[in-house]
């Protein structure tokens, strides 16, 4: 029974086509092969977007709770509780109170700055009308031990995502000067 290459088999006057089980064997362990060597970075591509999702997150709700006590004239009291995986942040008349439940695959691993209080309770930050934001870090991590760094500027009162923790990045400011 000859075979052409392109799988057409031809007795006589007539003429068949279609794959051998060799060549889809061969394609199928082509595909294997590349499934094999892209999907762990594109695993960790998707859980880096989930990661860099839940810091944006953080930061909007940072920046709702901020916009509130500019625009409103209230005190904002902010809550991050490690323990709970949540942040909450509320009005005094409970006028405004937000809640912010971190993903179950993600945690709340560190908040800064660092205090002598026990880690599981929830840290509480003030945020006055008018005033100077206070210098809040929160570090999320994902099950796979990468972390993102959410810190909210002093001077700008402004958050935002960083990449590295921010009593890092003054250590490397301080040593400049």
């Amino acid at each position: 029974m000859p075979t052409s290459s392109a799988g057409a088999i031809s007795r006589g006057s007539l003429s068949q086509s279609g794959v051998t089980l060799l060549e889809l064997l061969i394609v199928m362990t082509l595909i294997a092969l590349v499934v094999g060597v892209a999907y762990p970075s594109a695993a960790a591509g998707v859980e880096s977007l989930r990661l860099r999702s839940v810091a944006d997150t953080v930061v909007s709700f940072l920046n709702t709770a901020v916009d509130r006590a500019t625009r409103r004239q209230q005190v904002i009291e902010i809550w991050i509780s490690p323990k709970e995986n949540v942040l909450l942040a509320r009005s005094p008349d409970l006028a405004f109170s937000r809640r912010l439940d971190i993903p179950g695959s993600f945690r709340i691993t560190s908040v800064l700055p660092r205090a002598q209080v026990n880690p599981d309770e929830p840290r509480r930050f003030l945020l006055y009308p008018g005033g100077a934001a206070p210098r809040i870090g929160v570090e999320i991590s994902n099950s796979a031990g990468r972390k993102r760094w959410v810190s909210m500027d002093p001077f700008t009162g402004m958050p935002s995502p960083v990449s590295e923790s921010p009593v890092a990045a003054q250590s490397a400011v301080r040593e400049l000067h």
